[in-house]
């Protein structure tokens, strides 16, 4: 059975829309689509280093 509690952490519909408006408020318009750009290539380069890492991690094994 999965605590009750853990349903407290997730966030309604009216929470996320007043998260995206302060989001809005704080950076406005134009700045999002950068930050999220930025946000991209970050996980970009996160799934490659951690693809790389694997595969280290792999050819150790072997030997």
């Amino acid at each position: 059975m999965i605590s009750s509690s853990i349903f407290l952490a997730i966030p309604g519909p009216a929470s996320m829309i007043l998260i995206v408006v302060a989001i809005l408020l704080l950076f406005g318009g134009k700045k999002i689509p950068e930050l999220m750009k930025g946000l991209g290539s970050g996980l970009k380069e996160f799934k490659d280093a951690s693809k790389d890492d694997s595969k280290e991690i792999k050819e150790e094994k072997k030997n």
